[in-house]
């Protein structure tokens, strides 16, 4: 399974929009690296992660591999959002989003590609080494979120994130 991460949006999850000076946004960046790599010696999965380089980014595209992850920094002028969707449209269906953002959502969903929200995706980074741990499963983690008859039959969208998050 091959990942594409909105990095900026996964980097931001649960907290209010703060300026934060270039130092502090590198350092915060190398910690989202550091635990994604650890999650992808667990999971063995291919990861690319995309960051905003249109306000201060260079002239071309530029690509780096650290520790496994493939980083991909946007041109100045073009938004990680537009990268995002280049790659889903050039990889196709064997991709998996991650990202909060409705338009890139959107545009993955209607091309079949799983998406899923950078929130649940950080609780399950953050979960993985406790399940090694502790032997924390699968089936605790889905208790009472399971429903039951045909009217309460979950979205196609729906049963496709949750059996991407199942794998993850």
């Amino acid at each position: 399974m091959h990942l594409i991460i909105d990095g900026y949006n996964l980097l931001h999850v649960g907290r209010s929009q703060i300026r934060l000076s270039s130092t502090e946004l590198q350092w915060e960046r190398d910690q989202l690296i550091e635990q994604l790599s650890a999650y992808k010696k667990q999971k063995a999965l291919e990861i690319t992660v995309v960051f905003d380089g249109w306000q201060g980014g260079w002239r071309t595209e530029k690509m780096e591999k650290k520790k496994g992850i493939e980083l991909i920094f946007s041109k100045l002028g073009e938004k990680a959002d537009e990268v995002i969707k280049r790659l889903v449209r050039e990889k196709g269906s064997g991709v998996t989003v991650v990202t909060s953002d409705r338009d890139v959502s959107r545009y993955a969903e209607r091309i079949a590609v799983p998406v899923i929200p950078s929130d649940q995706f950080r609780k399950k980074m953050e979960i993985a080494p406790m399940k090694i741990e502790n032997g924390y499963g699968e089936e605790d983690e889905e208790k009472g979120l399971k429903k039951k008859g045909p009217s309460r039959r979950l979205s196609k969208r729906e049963r496709r994130a949750r059996a991407v998050l199942k794998k993850l």
